[in-house]
């Protein structure tokens, strides 16, 4: 019986080794750069993509690491502080405002400063593969644009919320995993919120956040607040002229997107790929 037992153990050592050796084994080699079976099966898991498109995916990143490598590009903390201080701006706030309130809404703030950081390298990558390649939106693109896709340039006259209001930020953070909570040292008011009359923080915040979900918790008359959004009512599509930037920004974007597709499937032709296995 131990035999037996002795032989199961190492049956079983053997398979588990087999598939590591299996799973880390190579796939294919892009110039320098190899691409496991592991990779390929982890990108199809996270994307729910098939092989093909999660291959594709795999040979585009080591291509466009590679451009980076080249052009000599990189982005340090002081990037990332730059653009984040430009999206506080934006949306009318100062830059520890914004960054307390993202800290809330991700819960792993060095991964989204990590995440802030790549993007960064890559738009600075896609300007310089861009300069002088992309026909500019005129007035006519853009207000098509608006035109065709109303829906995404609407917003709620009206908001409806239950406010709480406390002097202790714990309290709230209790308040936000049990909203039936009763806490004597939470302040609760149901209140109707109006677009128009609401700040750039504010307005920022609420717009950010679904039904029946908290908003991050911000500072307001020197008590922590949160709000819950019950309802947004009166939807009301906002005028061209207040989101042409928006708009242009958004059409630009998706021109850069096309055009570095079809780059990226320029330079695969002339890339050095051997197919493993």
């Amino acid at each position: 019986m131990k035999k037996m037992k002795k032989l199961l153990f190492g049956f079983f050592i053997l398979v588990s080794v087999s598939y590591a050796q299996v799973i880390n084994a190579i796939a294919l080699v892009v110039n320098d750069d190899a691409i496991t079976i592991y990779d390929i099966e982890h990108k199809m898991k996270l994307f729910n993509i098939n092989k093909d498109e999660a291959i594709g995916q795999l040979v585009d990143e080591v291509l466009f690491k590679d451009l980076i490598t080249e052009n000599n590009i990189s982005a340090d903390i002081f990037d990332v502080n730059s653009y984040l201080e430009k999206v506080a701006s934006n949306n009318g706030m100062d830059l520890y405002t914004f960054k307390s309130i993202i800290k809330q809404k991700y819960k792993n703030y060095a991964a989204y400063e990590d995440n802030i950081k790549n993007n960064i390298i890559k738009q600075k990558l896609s300007n310089k593969l861009i300069r002088g390649n992309l026909k500019i939106a005129n007035e006519v693109d853009l207000k098509i644009f608006y035109e065709n896709n109303a829906n995404l340039f609407q917003s709620a006259s009206k908001i409806y919320v239950r406010k709480y209001a406390s002097s202790s930020k714990k309290e709230l953070l209790l308040i936000q995993t049990n909203p039936m909570l009763n806490s004597a040292n939470v302040e609760q008011s149901d209140i109707i919120l109006k677009q128009d009359e609401l700040n750039s923080q504010l307005r920022f915040i609420i717009s950010d956040t679904k039904i029946n979900t908290f908003t991050p918790i911000f500072s307001s008359n020197k008590k922590y607040t949160s709000l819950l959004i019950k309802k947004k009512e009166d939807i009301k599509t906002i005028k061209f002229e207040d989101v042409r930037d928006r708009i242009f920004n958004i059409v630009m974007q998706d021109r850069e997107r096309k055009y570095l597709k079809d780059f990226f499937d320029r330079l695969k032709l002339t890339a050095n790929i051997r197919i493993v296995r």
